[in-house]
Parts: structure tokens; sequence; C-alpha cells
């Protein structure tokens, strides 16, 4: 442990990570941060966007995933996983019932979060197979936190991540709707350009980034989600 530390305080240089928006200010930021007290002679540049970034062609050295990995050649170490959610307020649904299945979601006032061009679909796990359902969303919103500020508020029905709702439905502003629909989980990944070479600072944050997330309640399949993936 004394090796590990020594080392750590004589790192030098920068090093450039790149996380999603809401997932790098919850999650990214603070481990960042406790990494930087770690490691005096560091410099971090922290870039949080929802799309993904090109490691080479923006000299990234470390990025953090969601979802299945397009780009060829990359290195990731699996860290977690999430699940995309149904979730309403219980003022809502005291309203306008509960949804049984997701084609009750067609008598609903739906938000959703989405970029621009998003197709007006949310997809589900139904006998078996992963199905899309087109949906015709009254309230559209570019943030996801304005889409959960809305729900809250009693609009509707939003999907949204599981970490990103799960505050919210542990305190019982929101509750989780159609869980034995949901689709498979999503990885959550630690990426890297190559494994060959990389510096001694992207090795040392790589196993403590790893170390944090891999806590993280909000990464960890949720009691009930593996039965509720048999429907």
């Amino acid at each position: 442990v004394e090796q590990a530390s020594g080392a750590r305080e004589t790192l030098s240089g920068t090093l450039r990570v790149t996380a999603p928006l809401v997932f790098g200010r919850r999650h990214v930021a603070p481990l960042v941060a406790g990494f930087l007290a770690a490691c005096p002679g560091l410099r971090v540049e922290l870039l949080l966007a929802d799309r993904s970034l090109d490691l080479l062609e923006e000299e990234l050295d470390v990025a953090i995933r969601i979802g299945p990995l397009d780009e060829s050649g990359l290195v990731a170490r699996r860290v977690g996983q999430v699940t995309r959610q149904m979730v309403a307020s219980p003022a809502y649904l005291a309203r306008r019932g509960v949804p049984g299945t997701p084609r009750d979601l067609a008598a609903h006032e739906l938000i959703q979060a989405t970029g621009r061009g998003a197709a007006p679909e949310w997809r589900f796990r139904q006998q078996g197979r992963l199905r899309a359902i087109r949906v015709a969303p009254r309230l559209l919103v570019n943030d996801v936190e304005a889409c959960l500020v809305a729900a809250r508020a009693g609009y509707g029905i939003a999907s949204a991540l599981s970490y990103q709702v799960a505050d919210d439905l542990a305190a019982g502003h929101l509750v989780r709707l159609l869980a034995g629909f949901e689709p498979p989980p999503l990885p959550v990944h630690l990426v890297v350009p190559s494994a060959r070479l990389l510096p001694l600072r992207v090795r040392h944050f790589l196993d403590h980034a790893a170390a944090a997330l891999g806590a993280l309640a909000v990464l960890k399949p949720a009691k009930g989600d593996a039965a509720a993936g048999l429907r």
C-alpha cells in the first residue's frame, strides 16, 4: 500500500477523461476529485458529453461508456450495468392509473428525453424478444434532468436510465413501472485506446476508477431484475 501511495504521489502530466453528461456530474467528477487528492502532481481534463468522443482524434486517455461498444480496437474493462426504466410520480399514477403492459402506454402522457432526430419508440422485452413500441410523447426534452423534473411534478411517464432515477425511487418521488418488460441491461465500461504502453498515470486512474465505479450500488443489478428479465 505504501509503494502504491508513493507511486501516485510522483505521477505527473495531464490525464484526459470523458464520460456521459449526467453520469459524469454525479459519479465521475467525485472519483476524479479523489484521484487528484491522491496525486498532487497530476492535472485532469474531464470532458462530459452525451456523444461518444473519438479517443484517438480527441487525444483522450480514458472514456466511461454506457451501452454497447461500437468502436473496434478499443480495450474495455466492464465495471457494472444499468437498465432503462419507466417511471412516474405517485400523484400521476393515482390520477391516471398504472400501466400493466407496454401497450397501455398509448393511454398515458409520456415524457421523452431525446436527442434531435431520435426515433419516437421505446424498447421492451416481451416473451423473450426485444420489441419496439411506437410512442407519441407530448413532452420531448433534450435534457434528462428536466425530463425527470416534469415526471416528479406529475406530468406523465418518463423513460430514463436506472442510475438517473435511483434516488427518486428510493425517496418515493417516482415509481418504477413495467419492470418485467424492461430491455436487457446496458454495460458500463472503462475504455482506453490500447492496452500497450499505457502511461503510469492512466494505469493508476483505471484502477482507481474501476474500484470506485465497481462499488456504486447504482451499477449493480437491482433485486428482482433477474426474475423480471424472464418475462
